[in-house]
């Protein structure tokens, strides 16, 4: 078989939009590789998008660690890690024409000499892998260390190809946390902006990738039949939950001192949010989302009242999947005093017309009820029903429901007559599921990501705008919560703390029980 063949689909049109583009000759370089990011999921999705014939021949991968591997080694370690984490079946064939292109640099990311070693590696896959100086350095590392990557490929001019080939691009690939509060953030952006162009800088937010994160836009915005209630006129409120069963593992050394609104409110919910609220865009182009999305985020302020709108709060010890389990402060490499929290919940509000008056509630938590990750958009009461309190007892607010994770799909529920000689109204429930209508193979968030860095593709994509008006959302609350000298606790396998359902209680509202 012929590395084209392996890769390519000779049927496929270029014309089709329907269909998706292959990438053009490029490599992806990944430091930190031996880390559990790169071995999970970064190195599998590179296997799939090869196996599903969305990489050129020309491609090649090269890892960039302490780690002392040299290339064959390196090779058969992410050889494993994409057996142990493709989505897609395994062909040896496919591995094969990926193994051409497979490198490895070893070395510290302040030691010159592996830099050095680094362009000439780069080089030779520009000759032998026809690569023609297109590369993606993934930054798989702590933040901390961002500075000193950017800045050594601005060193050793690997941040331009202008001299290998004048139209040959580079680009960055920055993961979250995109620092730890807006005067961090911009100092990043700050960074990163001296030595990369705008287009060229990719945050990845992996949740933008997921499929059902993108069906919302195909939701709203290909029917007609939601956007006349899309509004302040029908909508109550919002609540955008993310819950896991889990704690937090072997993540303590990142995890305490950072919490759980910078983890996953700071970037994943409020682009949810933004996602939810923004208007319709002119076209489905990066520029026109990115709009529509600053628009939101520039008009969300926090509470008024932080003290009475938002709670936070730590787990305790408890159970989770018929088990006991330890509390936050008893697991391996927390502090006795940390105050760091594992849930957090707060009101936003969007000062748009479309918007007025109707509350987001985000709430993120580890060692919740079950794993679950939902965008709930909840309805008003109607104005007037010809039917006694008895009646509608059992009925409560119409809400659509749409699932991100597991169970990925859409709930609408609404009132229904029970069967019966009497009136009684109840709620009921009508439901899509991605799995049983749909036989597609779905890509893995990651897939789709780095085939848009790839492309040079960045629609969901945050810009450094949207960082930063994203912090400016979180700074006070955050800031609040630090001065306090307490922090409330829940039991594990609960659905957190009492402090976060008197809060959304004040409002005269529930959280919702996924």
């Amino acid at each position: 078989m012929t590395r084209r063949a392996a890769y390519a689909n000779p049927l496929r049109d270029p014309q089709d939009r329907r269909l998706p583009q292959i990438a053009g000759p490029c490599g992806v370089v990944l430091f930190g590789v031996t880390g559990d990011l790169a071995r999970r999921k970064l190195i599998p999705a590179i296997y799939d998008l090869a196996n599903r014939g969305l990489l050129p021949p020309g491609f090649a991968m090269v890892g960039f660690a302490r780690h002392d591997f040299g290339d064959s080694n390196f090779a058969e370690f992410a050889r494993e890690a994409a057996r142990a984490g493709a989505r897609t079946a395994w062909r040896e064939s496919v591995w094969k024409q990926l193994y051409s292109g497979v490198r490895f640099v070893e070395g510290s990311f302040d030691d010159d000499e592996a830099w050095e070693r680094l362009t000439a590696t780069l080089a030779e896959l520009d000759a032998s892998q026809g690569t023609q100086g297109n590369h993606a350095f993934y930054l798989s590392i702590p933040p901390s260390l961002f500075g000193t990557v950017v800045g050594k490929l601005k060193q050793h001019g690997l941040a331009s190809a202008g001299a290998v080939n004048p139209e040959a691009w580079r680009r960055v690939v920055i993961e979250k946390p995109f620092g730890h509060d807006l005067e961090s953030a911009q100092e990043l952006n700050a960074i990163v902006g001296e030595v990369f162009a705008p287009g060229s800088v990719f945050r990845i937010d992996h949740y933008l990738g997921k499929e059902t994160v993108q069906n919302i836009l195909a939701f709203r915005f290909a029917n007609n039949m939601f956007e006349p209630v899309w509004n302040s006129n029908y909508v109550d409120h919002v609540q955008i939950t993310m819950a896991e069963d889990i704690g937090i593992g072997s993540r303590a050394g990142y995890y305490d001192g950072i919490g759980a609104a910078r983890d996953v409110i700071q970037n994943h919910l409020l682009q949810l949010m933004a996602l939810i609220a923004m208007e319709e865009p002119v076209s489905f182009d990066a520029k026109s989302l990115r709009i529509e999305k600053q628009k939101i985020l520039a008009n969300a302020r926090p509470p008024e009242r932080i003290d009475l709108h938002t709670a936070h709060a730590q787990y305790t010890e408890g159970w989770a999947g018929g088990e006991p389990v330890d509390g936050y402060l008893q697991e391996d490499g927390i502090p006795a005093d940390s105050t760091t929290e594992t849930y957090a919940a707060m009101r936003i509000d969007i000062g748009t017309r479309r918007w007025a008056n109707v509350p987001f509630y985000l709430r993120v938590g580890k060692r919740l009820g079950r794993r679950v990750t939902e965008v709930a958009v909840v309805f008003k009461r109607a104005p007037h029903q010809p039917f006694s309190r008895d009646d509608t007892e059992a009925l409560g607010q119409n809400a659509l429901v749409m699932r991100i994770q597991p169970d990925e799909g859409v709930t609408l529920r609404f009132g229904a007559k029970v069967p019966g000689t009497v009136m009684e109204i109840r709620d009921v429930n009508m439901d899509f599921a991605y799995g049983g209508t749909f036989v597609e193979s779905s890509p893995e968030a990651y897939e789709r990501l780095i085939l848009d860095v790839l492309l040079g593709d960045p629609p969901l994509f945050p810009r450094h705008e949207e960082v930063e008006m994203s912090w400016q959302i979180l700074d006070p609350i955050i800031k609040h919560w630090e001065r306090q000298k307490s922090i409330d606790t829940y039991g594990a396998g609960t659905w957190g703390p009492a402090s976060a359902d008197e809060m959304i209680a004040r409002d005269g509202r529930r959280w919702r029980r996924p």
